[in-house]
């Protein structure tokens, strides 16, 4: 039991470790579900296109079951049926899926060797599956590839140009801006092989120009709308058609594998070369988003295209858009965020939002010269405008929160300095007018941004109230201080130095100030006198000058003037009267 259980690991860790060493065989690379409704990838066909490294060109082959479509792709990689893709004939399908050949054509297109390989495709109408499987088969076929070979026996019906809907859609989308510079994504060249027993009368170019041609709609059917839409279309895309007529090979189609090129109808061998010619000029480098694919860039790609077509009830050239413009939706957002990042903030509102004009237009820019589609890439770029919009609301907050914070803290600078000069200990108009001023040009020219306008009014209405606070408490203490030197002076000049005319100066100046508001009834009428003007502009020269600032210095002069006057008062009173007694001779005489 234990030798089982060893055997059953090792064959386990064997088949998860397996690779290929013979890549001259086809590969499934994409297969169906369990409910024949989306498909998945197969590793092992994946790992034989890993290993390319040129630029990739590819040739898919679709059409209805049992269209001979393996035993064509045999034919032009010069294979025998029992070398190359496996041939059914049999009622059963026999290729399910997509496989590939694991060896590619190695090719020269415009001196670039190119690596090109083979598709072969699980056929239309088959039993048991369902119409929007076949839908996702094409799909895939028809965007992986660099040419399309549409394999059809006898003649184009109505139903075949129906099944081109997702071809024609996908061409629309990518095909205007191929025509130009700007190469983002190469839609399939699409080759009309119509495989028929007799080549006489039209031509295939005749067939399908008149296949293309739009039906009478009289009775306004719905169905008949589209198709005549998907013929337009097809028309207008002359330049990306191709016609090409096949002979049958034999008679004896269950034999085909049997038989050799000698064997086989002359005139079908001659235009299968032809047809290998054809196939071989118009192939070129499968080209997305502006650059050709290695093998392990083609298997991602291939990747995202499942992931798109898996995704909706039925497959759209609008999913695909949408997933091959997610990357780059996310690159240039990230672009706008690095741009948006750089701003000092906080600004102006008129400066960021020129910058996010400039950022925009500038991301904008590089979205068109990199994304995918036409008409659905609409919806992907009112995607990234949304997503920029979003960063943008980001950065308004930010500016906004930036601006706040700085204009608040300016306010409160000034909220200081105002509630500083209105405690001065020598009260001067001038030096709170010039505060005033400082204070109100630093908000002015510092404080930027959104919040500017809000702050604006609030350090108005502080300046306002700070000013007519600062003017009515400005008299009542000037009043004061000067009743309080008056007094100091006359005890000054009576005690300390004994000079007459000091005393008589100070009881002039403290008479006038208690007999004036006595006689005017109030100390407000004292402030509108001429003399108190005189004695307001005196003191105002006197405490705050361009020279001297009295009330930084106060402190220090008081100290200087006490220590003045005990020095007098100790040493110097003898030859202060000694003076004061030669000033009065003076004045007798």
């Amino acid at each position: 039991m234990d030798h089982l259980l060893f055997l059953l690991i090792l064959c386990l860790f064997s088949t998860s470790s397996f690779s290929i060493h013979n890549f001259h065989q086809s590969f499934p690379i994409v297969e169906h579900d369990p409910g024949h409704t989306k498909l998945r990838l197969s590793r092992e066909g994946l790992e034989a296109i890993e290993r390319i490294t040129n630029p990739i060109a590819s040739v898919a082959v679709i059409g209805p079951h049992r269209s001979g479509k393996s035993f064509l792709l045999n034919q032009l990689l010069s294979l025998s049926c029992y070398e190359g893709f496996g041939v059914g004939h049999m009622r059963d399908v026999k290729t399910k899926g997509i496989w590939v050949w694991g060896t590619p054509i190695e090719v020269d297109i415009d001196g670039v060797r190119t690596s090109v390989l083979y598709l072969d495709t699980e056929g239309f109408e088959s039993v048991g599956k369902s119409n929007v499987y076949d839908d996702r088969i094409f799909a895939l076929a028809t965007v992986m590839s660099s040419v399309l070979i549409y394999n059809l026996p006898e003649t184009i019906r109505e139903a075949d140009i129906s099944r081109l809907s997702f071809a024609v859609e996908l061409a629309e989308e990518f095909y205007g801006r191929v025509k130009g510079n700007d190469v983002a994504f190469e839609p399939a060249k699409l080759l009309w092989l119509i495989q028929r027993d007799f080549l006489q009368g039209k031509s295939v170019q005749e067939m399908v120009n008149e296949a293309l041609q739009q039906v009478p709609n009289t009775n306004g059917d719905k169905n008949i709308d589209l198709v005549n839409q998907i013929r337009d279309s097809l028309a207008m895309m002359g330049d990306n058609n191709t016609a090409f007529s096949l002979p049958q090979p034999h008679l004896q189609r269950t034999k085909l594998c049997d038989m050799n090129d000698v064997e086989l109808d002359h005139l079908y061998v001659t235009r299968r070369e032809q047809l290998k010619e054809l196939v071989g000029s118009i192939i070129s480098p499968k080209i997305v988003q502006g650059k050709t694919l290695n093998g392990t860039e083609f298997v991602f790609f291939l990747e995202q295209i499942l992931d798109a077509l898996n995704k909706g009830e039925i497959p759209s050239s609008g999913s695909l858009v949408e997933v091959f413009n997610k990357g780059i939706i996310e690159r240039c957002l990230k672009l706008y965020s690095e741009k948006m990042a750089t701003l000092d903030l906080p600004l102006s509102e008129e400066s960021q939002q020129g910058f996010h004009d400039r950022s925009r237009d500038e991301v904008m820019k590089v979205f068109d010269q990199q994304h995918f589609g036409h008409h659905h890439a609409k919806k992907s770029i009112m995607q990234l405008d949304e997503e920029i919009q979003k960063v943008y609301k980001n950065v308004i907050f930010q500016n906004e929160y930036q601006s706040s914070k700085l204009c608040e803290a300016l306010y409160i600078i000034c909220e200081d300095k105002m509630d500083q000069l209105q405690v001065l200990r020598l009260p001067s108009l001038a030096k709170f007018n010039a505060g005033f001023l400082q204070c109100n040009h630093r908000f002015d020219h510092e404080c930027v941004g959104p919040s500017k306008t809000n702050y604006a009014t609030r350090m108005n209405r502080m300046l306002g109230k700070s000013r007519s606070q600062f003017i009515k408490e400005y008299n009542e203490r000037l009043f004061n201080w000067l009743v309080v030197f008056s007094l100091i002076v006359v005890v000054i000049g009576r005690f300390i130095i004994k000079f007459i005319l000091i005393e008589i100066g100070a009881w002039t100046l403290f008479i006038f100030l208690e007999t004036y508001t006595k006689m005017f009834w109030s100390v407000e009428s004292l402030y509108y006198n001429s003399a108190w003007q005189f004695i307001v502009a005196t003191w105002e020269t006197l405490v705050y000058n361009p020279i001297l600032d009295l009330d930084r210095w106060v402190i220090p002069l008081g100290v200087m003037m006490s220590v003045f006057i005990i020095y007098w008062w100790s040493y110097g009173r003898k030859y202060g009267s000694h003076w004061i007694s030669m000033t009065k001779n003076r004045l007798n005489l």
